[in-house]
């Protein structure tokens, strides 16, 4: 469970402070798909680094961030990477950033694996090879480099290396950006999967109104920094209240020809 009371965030520039999330309060429940939509720069991604306490050192930070309960606004760096892969974990936006580019995905993977759960080699690569069969890779992908994946391939693993540590919580940060369609919907169930299997909870990050609406239970609109609207998915197409819910469904209908939101 993370729980968000009156979380902002701001920086100052020339002088002047400029927010980047003001006042957010919402909850994110295990075993449940919550969507975090709404246009570039409206806070989304913000919220998801400070989840993680990724934000850069001059971010100013107020309110509560609470990870099964413990707070981890101000939480020293050594304990917070271990909340990182145990308790709640990434799928980053942009596969092809998630790896280092000279080393095997075996090698990535179990490296989390041995750090935080303290298992030696022999165990870890075989937590490794499991991993890449449950989305789907095979085991013989460990000792294949980032380049010679696809970028489907690629988010695969950086599904597998999310799941890693087992955490409770994934923050899938728009994870089907740049693939084809069909790769969009091969990512979008295995994340469904690992959900209900894992019994865990996710929110996805997302501009993709047909993919939350798909994908989640509960969709919560962002705009310019504040939460504007929470409701759930089924209502999107035609329950929405907040007008930036309403423009944002409207330019969805006007691309599909008023077909509605799948």
């Amino acid at each position: 469970m993370i729980e968000i009371e009156g979380l902002s965030v701001s920086y100052r520039s020339g002088g002047v402070e400029v927010p980047a999330l003001s006042g957010v309060s919402l909850a994110l429940p295990p075993g449940r798909i919550t969507g975090l939509v709404g246009e570039s720069g409206s806070g989304k991604t913000t919220l998801v680094m400070a989840i993680l306490g990724l934000l850069p050192p001059e971010a100013q930070v107020s309110g509560r961030i609470l990870i099964d309960g413990v707070n981890v606004v101000g939480m020293p760096e050594n304990d917070l990477d271990r909340f990182r892969w145990t308790r709640v974990s990434l799928v980053p936006q942009g596969s092809q950033n998630a790896f280092n580019p000279v080393l095997s995905i075996g090698a990535q993977i179990a490296e989390p694996i041995r750090v935080h759960q303290g298992l030696g080699r022999a165990e870890a690569e075989e937590r490794v090879r499991l991993l890449l069969d449950e989305v789907g890779l095979g085991a013989e992908a460990a000792v294949r480099f980032p380049h010679e994946l696809s970028g489907g391939q690629r988010q695969r693993a950086a599904l597998a290396m999310a799941l890693s540590c087992d955490p409770g919580f994934l923050l899938a940060d728009e994870p089907t950006t740049a693939l084809d369609v069909l790769i969009q919907a091969e990512i979008a169930d295995l994340l469904r999967r690992a959900v209900r299997e894992r019994k865990m909870g996710m929110a996805l990050v997302t501009h993709d109104l047909p993919l939350a609406s798909g994908l989640c239970e509960t969709i919560c609109v962002f705009d310019r920094g504040k939460l504007v609207e929470t409701l759930p998915a089924i209502d999107l197409a035609w329950g929405a209240k907040h007008p930036r819910t309403q423009a944002l469904v409207k330019a969805l209908l006007e691309m599909e020809g008023g077909d509605g939101v799948p």
